[in-house]
């Protein structure tokens, strides 16, 4: 990878969460490990007893009014077990406003904004954290496109949405983004770093 000045990994460092019996590794080991650019504190590199460095992404998954109110949040915790993730965070909440304004931000403009916000606030929100390999990604393809009408039967949208203002969950769309809402919806103090057995063997390559 070539020269890597010292200032440089302290910062990356002190965005990646190292985890594992053994949390003291070498520079040359550590870089060797870590794709171009660095990794956003949204994926852990966890160091396993094999002497090597596995990443798992988080992501933020929320359950949308509708769906807390048509009792769908057993279904959607399933379909995320099932496919091998991690549940390390999860609470019920009557969302604040600043938060979702917040998560929300880039919408303010959009004239659906207003009736958005209202939604959100109307019942509870079952926000969640998922822990995997590529989970961001994965989850977005299990959630289905905003609009039910296009979701792929399948997926949570395509087999639950009625409407495209009533599509029952949220998946963030990216690392960074996934970051950041996470840091919104989360104390770190709320999520739970536990050891699954089956999810270290599915995930050891």
């Amino acid at each position: 990878m070539g020269f890597f000045p010292s200032c440089a990994l302290r910062s990356l460092l002190g965005r990646c969460h190292v985890q594992g019996p053994n949390r003291t590794l070498g520079t040359r080991q550590l870089l060797l490990s870590l794709p171009p650019g660095g990794v956003p504190s949204s994926i852990l590199l966890r160091y396993n007893s094999a002497g090597l460095i596995r990443t798992q992404e988080r992501t933020l998954v929320a359950v949308k009014p509708d769906g807390v109110q048509r009792r769908l949040v057993g279904d959607v915790i399933r379909r995320f077990e099932k496919r091998g993730f991690k549940l390390v965070g999860m609470k019920l909440l009557q969302a604040p406003e600043k938060v979702l304004a917040e998560h929300y931000h880039d919408l303010k403009k959009k004239p659906f904004y207003p009736n958005l916000i209202n939604y959100m606030s109307s019942g509870p929100v079952v926000a969640m954290v998922w822990e995997g390999h590529n989970v961001v990604r994965t989850s977005r393809a299990m959630v289905g496109v905003t609009d039910s009408a296009e979701a792929a039967p399948g997926t949570i949208r395509g087999d639950f949405s009625v409407h495209i203002s009533r599509n029952v969950v949220h998946a963030s769309d990216s690392v960074e983004v996934a970051q950041r809402e996470i840091s919104l919806w989360f104390h770190s103090s709320e999520l739970v770093d536990w050891d699954c057995g089956s999810h270290s063997n599915l995930y050891h390559v």
